[in-house]
Order: C-alpha cells, then structure tokens, then sequence
C-alpha cells in the first residue's frame, strides 16, 4: 500500500476519532458554571501557587478567604470540611423533623438551637409528628471559609430535594415534595479543644 494512502487513512480515523471524542465531553452534564451566575476569574497565588488549585470548585475570591483561613488553621480541608457540613445538614434536617433535641444539640450554635427549640416545642403542643426524608443527595457548596476576629466562618449553599410527612393527632397525614435552597453559616472557635463547627444561621438562597 503507498505511503501516501496510508497517511490519508491515518487522518480520517483521526478525524472520526476526535469528532467521537467530540460529541462525548462536549456534551453540557449536570450544573454549569452560568447556571450558578459565576465566571472564571484569574486565581490568586498563594505561596508561589495558585489558590484556587487548594480548593478546586471554588472561584478565586473564595480561594482567596480559604488560603487566610488556612493561614491561621493549617488543619482546614475545604472538601473535608464540605462532606462534614453536608452530612451535618442531613442530621439537622431530619433531627428538627423528628424533634431529636440530644442530636441537634451538639450540631448548633445557643441561639440557633433556641430557636429550633421553639419550632419542635410549638409542633409538640399541636400533637402534630413530622418525618423527613430526602429523595437524593443534597448538594453543597462552599460559599465563603473565612475568619472573623477568633472564630472560623463557613458558608455553605444547600441544594436538596426532600419529603416531609406530618401526622396530625387527628386526620390523615400529608405528605409534600419540595425542594430548597438555603445558605448555612457554620462557625468554631479557633484555637479550641473542640474541632466541630456549629450551625450559627440559617438564610434562604437562590435555586
């Protein structure tokens, strides 16, 4: 076979190759970065590397925070920290539905923990019982690592679809699907013998 016909053959499987290729990571898959209203910005360096390659998923202004944060806990793990703070939201949601105070009393902050207080104690007084269940995996994101005079401030933006169902003392109980959207503000003390974070505010988001 010549030389140049096989030359000719190796560039039309190369080229069916990489339009394969094409139509396979060219594909738009779950979330895009529109979707979430953020674009690429120019990453901040930090001890000669990039920031935002410590915390990759995140954009360079909340690199920038994580990089001080650590500057002060060098022990902080961004995507540590976020699995923690996605298996605290699960333990909050279904402890709140449940009225489980032992199990959300370690996961929050005095007042936040006062205030749930009140919601269970009210939905107690009603005779009313609540169960919650979430249909997938909620999805979390860190929004801001920061610190603030000698605490530690995270944020985390929650998105979950979930199934609540109330059963009143009288009537049928119903059942409802919905999905949120809500930042967790979860804060520590720095320098304190207990490493966990605590729930300090609860604020809506956009889906």
């Amino acid at each position: 076979m010549p030389v140049q016909f096989q030359i000719v053959m190796f560039a039309i499987v190369a080229a069916v190759l990489l339009f394969m290729l094409y139509n396979v990571l060219g594909k738009k898959v779950g979330r895009q970065p529109q979707e979430d209203a953020r674009l690429p910005q120019p990453a901040p360096t930090t001890g000669g590397a990039p920031a935002a390659a410590l915390t990759p998923g995140v954009d360079a202004a909340t690199a920038a925070a994580v990089a001080g944060l650590k500057a002060r806990d060098p022990a902080f793990d961004p995507a540590r920290f976020v699995e923690g703070a996605r298996q605290a939201y699960e333990t909050i949601v279904r402890g709140y539905a449940s009225g489980d105070r032992e199990a959300l009393r370690p996961l929050l902050t005095p007042a936040v923990m006062t205030s749930f207080e009140a919601g269970i104690a009210a939905r107690e007084a009603r005779g009313d019982r609540e169960q919650t269940e979430f249909l997938h995996t909620p999805r979390a994101d860190l929004e801001l690592a920061t610190v603030k005079d000698d605490r530690a401030v995270a944020k985390v933006r929650f998105l979950a679809e979930m199934r609540s169902t109330v059963t009143p003392v009288e009537g049928e109980a119903t059942t409802e699907e919905r999905r949120t959207a809500e930042l967790w503000t979860f804060e520590r003390a720095l320098g304190a013998a207990d490493p966990n974070w605590a729930l300090a505010r609860v604020e809506p988001a956009s889906a």
